[in-house]
């Protein structure tokens, strides 16, 4: 009985409708579900079952006089368990989340808030159905986010070992070449022809490439720290970096060793011409410093798809395999801001229908939720993919449509309290197929089948205790 007492407090059957909104935000956001998408989900259970317990504790006196079988009127459990109940369980979904990191962490707080605020506060205000739309479409940004989180911490590839350093790693670079095949060392009559004022061109190689690059005239050719001085003053490096000129210029190595660290090698107006970029710095110092100085790190979001480089220059930082959901918007994927405002408006439509289920209420309420279930089906019912995708959101919006518009347009036509709470199940229970909608547009329709696998579990729970 006690076991009975906490389902029926907790509404054990209604869970089933929680998991979905995290997979729904993660397939939103084009990324596949993974570790943060678990931690997400536990948080959003946690989240949810405490804001169940936390209702009754709140609605205890109101209970006691229209639902008197309810736990806490009925003696079952004591308010203070409840209380307790749902603090726990609060803390608990805050530790998961904060699992996730901290933009996850920040989501589940804002949602926490909203759970407590609408439960102590804002129910019976003008401002509760928005609150409920609000901590559903936080749900959603809370899977989306944690899973982008996970999916951009976890490496698409094995780091590169570090370089090798001192003067016998250079020695043995220079002369491995860039593929460790050997290099070719200029032939001893370019030297000495350099030497002695002529400008023979170096013989290249069949198939050798020949883009020409403006040489510094009477530049120095440098091998390591020797200058070799081929008559006239020295001009700066920098030159080198200038637009290449029809008809003068140096001739270039062949393509597979023009990256090569060889130094350049003048001859007579011409250079053989290789660079190496030297390694990054690594380590906590290197990053700490980089931040410091902003150089590595992106700031805040620049109007449209990208971000503020240091340069001021607008560009996308690294995104995980197979994202789609647009440049992170304060670490929230972008692709998942409409799924959000759809789940919430469906939830604003079933909560103004919820607050007739007791006494009945008026045909106003459940017929905007039957208009707004049309709208929202017709927009999911739209894959962005073609194919199997937009069939299976089709099929899917389609079993949406029907769960939640037939028992709204009853209890539109008639608004009694028995058909005014049918209908109020009947839009908790559209959850399920809404969110696999919602997850097959967004180019998951495997996952949207796979939350769709819920709706049995939610029904065979639901004989046994009441959604509402």
């Amino acid at each position: 009985m006690t076991l009975r007492a906490w389902a029926e407090l907790l509404r054990v059957s209604a869970l089933f409708t929680v998991p979905g909104d995290a997979l729904a935000g993660a397939a939103s956001a084009g990324v596949r579900p993974n570790r943060g998408t678990a931690l997400a989900v536990g948080a959003s259970l946690c989240m949810y079952e405490a804001g169940m317990a936390l209702n009754d504790w709140a609605d205890r006196d109101e209970d006691a006089v229209e639902r008197p079988h309810r736990p806490i009127p009925s003696g079952r459990i004591t308010p203070n368990a409840a209380l307790a109940a749902a603090g726990g369980l609060t803390a608990t979904g805050l530790l998961l989340a904060s699992r996730a990191g901290r933009p996850a962490l920040a989501l589940t707080t804002a949602l926490a808030a909203t759970v407590w605020a609408y439960d102590l506060r804002l129910k019976h205000t003008a401002a509760g159905p928005a609150a409920m739309g609000a901590a559903r479409a936080l749900d959603v940004l809370l899977g989306a986010t944690a899973t982008a989180s996970a999916s951009r911490r976890t490496p698409t590839h094995r780091p590169s070992p570090p370089a090798r350093r001192g003067v016998l790693a250079r020695l043995s670079a220079w002369a491995g070449g860039p593929d460790g095949q050997g290099r070719t060392t200029p032939p001893v009559g370019a030297i000495a022809s350099k030497l002695a004022g002529s400008a023979p061109r170096p013989a290249l190689e069949p198939g050798a490439s020949t883009a020409r690059f403006p040489a510094p005239p009477g530049g120095p050719a440098r091998h390591g720290r020797t200058t070799i001085q081929a008559g006239g003053p020295a001009e700066p490096l920098a030159s080198r970096s200038a637009a290449p000129a029809p008809g003068h210029g140096w001739a270039a190595l062949p393509t597979a060793r023009s990256a090569s660290p060889l130094p350049s090698a003048w001859a007579g107006g011409s250079a053989v011409s290789t660079s190496r970029t030297p390694p990054a710095p690594q380590g906590p110092l290197a990053r700490l410093a980089a931040w410091a100085d902003n150089s590595a790190a992106p700031r805040r979001p620049a109007a449209g798809n990208g971000w503020i480089t240091p340069g001021g220059s607008t560009g996308r930082p690294a995104a995980p395999p197979g994202w789609r959901g647009g440049a992170p918007l304060y670490a929230v994927p972008r692709g998942a801001l409409l799924p959000a405002a759809l789940l919430g408006a469906h939830t604003v439509a079933v909560t103004g229908v919820s607050r007739g289920e007791v006494y009945g209420g008026s045909v106003g309420a459940p017929l905007a939720a039957f208009v707004v279930t049309g709208v929202l089906g017709g927009v999911v019912g739209r894959s962005r993919d073609q194919g199997v995708g937009a069939l299976v959101s089709g099929g899917l919006a389609v079993a949406y449509a029907l769960t939640a518009g037939r028992p709204f347009l009853h209890a539109a036509l008639n608004p009694s309290p028995q058909l005014t709470q049918r209908a109020v199940g009947g839009g908790i229970r559209a959850m399920i197929p809404f969110q696999a909608a919602l997850a097959a547009r967004g180019g998951s329709p495997v996952v949207g089948l796979a939350v769709m696998a819920l709706v049995p579990l939610a029904r065979k729970f639901g004989k046994k205790v009441s959604v509402t």
